[in-house]
């Protein structure tokens, strides 16, 4: 028997708590978050620069039982 997994990416439109009622709506339980920062390259003159401009937050789900 496997236990459905998915991810469910916190969008830049919606707070972490609208995530969470997405998953609860769809039948899944949060069972772990990942943050992973995003990057964006800024040239100034002749020097490139990697810059954070940002984090996603993405939740892992597990189908709830019924």
């Amino acid at each position: 028997m496997s236990k459905k997994k998915l991810l469910f990416e916190v969008q830049e439109h919606e707070t972490i708590g609208d995530c969470l009622d997405r998953m609860k709506e769809m039948g899944y339980m949060p069972v772990r978050r990942m943050e992973k920062p995003v990057f964006e390259e800024m040239k100034d003159g002749g020097k490139t620069d990697v810059v954070p401009v940002r984090q996603t937050i993405v939740f892992e789900g597990k189908k709830m039982e019924e």
